[in-house]
């Protein structure tokens, strides 16, 4: 076995026997004294004080408490000292020890102390401005109760009771003063017990001396007050049949906002402290501004006056309706009734808005209504075009309008525009008819003001149809149309590019004379009343016969032909030329100016036609003139010589008489002989011979001219001896002719 040893004192080492295992604490010193307890008493009610003696060597003191149930311990340095948690009104036993250095002595003789009544639990208020109202529990042990009531800043008098009940009402206080509560038990004995102690201010008195002013704009009163003793804060209410409004403050004004006109309220102040409130002060009637008047119509009947009816409000003693244009001009009208009357223009939108009055003042603003007036009707209609098909009308733009309507009615027949712009066009109209034209002024607010007058226009007339021209001899037409405008003037006009040319006439047909050949023209009619024109009819082209050829001139080119020349003629494109006799005719075709005519017999008097034709085959008869054949050329034509220079020429004579000329070309020169009238034979004299020589006899017409058509021979004109020559024929044969 194991011994522990410690400093004053061993153990054993632990066994299941240490507990009978009988020990001592064997101590170098001795204990101190036990203490000897002068009195024990209670003065709160859960301590109790206990006064002793000291003893030598004591450090400390243990005090002990007990009451059967409990123990309770304290320690404490010197004396007196206290044991405190305990019980109130509760009898304990008291003992003390002593503790030294060396240990604690024994328990001293016990003392009873009985601890004093508990204070009481304090409810305190102010029922009204001047009392206090204390309440507290029953006290264990207790028989009477002491309660004391002064102010807390310690001036004036001390209120003090004595009760066996537990509660108590002190009055004739001073309003919203802070006042300090005392109260106390005590026991059979007479001892007191533990006092509580609280501080309760009394409620203050209803402010006197009510101030309200009322913001009719902003629909919230002002009300102030006397400020009232003790009040931390007032109330004020503000009551109506149908609502409350209250505000709060520590000043001695404030503001309710968010009234309701047409009101009658009762308004109130109440202040308040940390005790309550005080009773309300005497109510002040307020009565808001009338509500803005409702239920407003407007009508215009007639047209120019406005007419404003509304509905009767609360508390309203007249009204007031203001009607402002939107250019800026007021008007307004005073009455007690719920309506007035104002004058008022096309085009115009006015701004109405109706108030209430009354001795607050005006109502708050209602709606305001807008109402436009139908727009002004256009009045100065001009026609800036009249057709047969189309009328264009302009105005000036008028007030009001947002769009125009236009109608043009004639029986059955409706045609209408709609345009922003001061203008329109009406078109697809019938023509040579009467319109009832209106213009009206419209505006998406207000319509159509159906007010506007109408205007008659008759459109130009209709176009006349031509059915037909005709010619006559004498470069003139006829022209027909068909037309069923009444009134009407017709003109007729052909254009060409060599002029214009016109005729007029009322009715159905007309002459236009003079017209040039070889002419393409246009003619249309138009027909005209005082509405205007009609479009042209349709063109009908019109050419005139070609222009006959000037300078008609026939030349015989051989003894058979004859050749015909002319001029151009205007529009001509071919020529027909024709030359007829007794024994018959010759013609020719051509699109030159010149034709040859073939199958001529000589010595015969022809007429010469010529006929101009134009492309689309209008025929020309133009120039006629008489032309004769020139003679035959003569036959058997010789020569014959005569001495050795001299040669005559013999022929043969045509038909008829004629006369003709003989030449001679030799290489020494041209030999030219005429016979005399009626011969057949002429002597050229002084020819050189040993030349060969063109033989050409020709018929000479009567104007002197000589032929050149007729056949030429050649003969050559030899010399032998000097008296002698041969003329030799150098065509198909040679012959030789000698002296006759």
């Amino acid at each position: 076995m194991c011994w522990f040893c410690f400093p004053k004192c061993c153990f054993f080492p632990y066994s299941s026997n240490f507990l009978n295992f009988p020990f001592q604490v064997i101590s170098s010193k001795t204990a101190p004294e036990t203490p000897t307890i002068d009195q024990a008493y209670s003065k709160i009610s859960n301590s109790i004080t206990v006064e002793w003696t000291t003893v030598p060597g004591a450090t400390s003191y243990l005090l002990t408490a007990e009451d059967g149930d409990t123990v309770i311990e304290t320690t404490v340095a010197s004396s007196p000292g206290t044991v405190t948690g305990l019980k109130a009104a509760t009898l304990y036993q008291i003992t003390i020890r002593s503790i030294g250095a060396s240990g604690q002595s024994d328990a001293s003789s016990p003392k009873l102390a009985k601890t004093v009544l508990a204070a009481p639990i304090l409810e305190v208020g102010s029922p009204s401005p001047d009392s206090i109202l204390v309440r507290w529990d029953a006290v264990y042990m207790a028989i009477g109760f002491s309660v004391s009531v002064m102010r807390a800043n310690g001036l004036g008098r001390i209120w003090k009771e004595n009760t066996t009940n537990t509660s108590l009402t002190f009055s004739s206080l001073d309003a919203g003063t802070l006042y300090t509560i005392k109260a106390y038990a005590w026991n059979a004995n007479g001892i007191p017990g533990d006092d509580s102690t609280c501080n309760q201010r009394t409620s203050p008195r209803a402010p006197a001396n009510i101030q309200v002013v009322f913001d009719s704009g902003a629909l919230k009163a002002s009300v102030s007050w006397t400020p009232t003793e003790g009040a931390f804060n007032y109330t004020v209410m503000a009551s109506s049949d149908s609502s409350q409004r209250s505000c709060s403050t520590a000043l001695s004004s404030c503001s309710l906002g968010s009234l309701q006109c047409g009101t009658e309220y009762l308004i109130s102040v109440s202040a308040s402290n940390d005790a309550g409130s005080s009773r309300s002060s005497s109510a002040v009637t307020l009565k808001t501004v009338a509500c803005a008047p409702g239920r407003v119509t407007i009508q215009e009947d007639p047209p120019g006056h406005l007419s404003v009816a509304w509905s009767n409000v609360e508390l309203g003693d007249y009204y007031v309706a203001f009607v402002k244009s939107d250019d800026g001009l007021e008007v307004h009208c005073n009455t007690s009734l719920p309506q007035c009357t104002f004058l008022s223009e096309c085009g115009f939108t006015y701004f109405i808005s109706v108030f209430a009055y009354n001795k607050a003042g005006q109502s708050p603003l209602g709606d305001v209504f807008n109402y436009t007036t139908a727009p002004c009707c256009p009045n100065d209609i001009s026609w800036v075009l009249v057709s047969s098909d189309r009328v264009e009308i302009a105005w000036s733009p008028v007030r009001g309008a947002e769009l125009y309507e236009t109608k043009a009615i004639a029986g059955y027949s409706v045609v209408e525009c709609n345009d922003p712009a001061p203008a329109c066009t009406l078109s697809a109209l019938d023509c040579d008819t009467k319109y009832n034209i209106t213009v009206y002024s419209f505006s998406e607010v207000r319509g159509s003001n159906l007010s506007c007058s109408s205007h008659y226009i008759t459109t130009a007339p209709c176009s006349p149809e031509i059915k037909n021209i005709s010619k006559d001899a004498f470069s003139t037409i006829n022209v027909h149309w068909r037309s069923t405008n009444e009134g009407a003037t017709y003109t007729v006009t052909a254009q060409g590019q060599k002029g214009l040319f016109r005729c007029s006439s009322a009715g159905e047909t007309c002459m236009i004379g003079g017209l040039p050949c070889g002419s393409v023209f246009s003619v249309t009619a138009v027909a005209e009343t005082q509405a205007g024109k009609s479009l042209p009819s349709y063109s009908v082209p019109l050419e005139t016969e070609p222009c006959c050829p000037a300078g008609l001139t026939a030349a015989q080119v051989s003894q058979s032909l004859i050749n015909v020349s002319w001029t151009v003629g205007t529009a001509a494109q071919t020529y027909v030329a024709v030359l007829e006799s007794h024994i018959g005719q010759s013609k020719c075709h051509t699109h030159q100016n010149h034709c040859l005519l073939g199958c001529v017999a000589c010595g015969i008097n022809y007429t010469v036609a010529l006929k101009a034709i134009s492309p689309t085959g209008l025929t020309a008869d133009c120039a006629h003139r008489s032309y004769s054949s020139s003679a035959c050329c003569p036959l058997g034509v010789k020569l014959y010589r005569l001495g050795p220079n001299g040669i005559r020429i013999y022929w043969q004579a045509s038909r008829g008489s004629a006369n003709y000329s003989t030449d001679l070309y030799g290489s020494k020169g041209i030999f030219t002989c005429a016979p005399s009238a009626g011969l057949s034979f002429c002597d050229v004299t002084d020819i050189p011979c040993g030349d060969v020589y063109t033989v050409m006899v020709s018929p000479v017409t009567e104007t002197g001219l000589k032929l050149t058509f007729c056949p030429k021979k050649i003969y050559s004109v030899t010399c032998s001896g000097s008296t002698l020559g041969m003329v030799i024929y150098r065509g198909k044969r040679n012959e030789t002719v000698g002296p006759r």
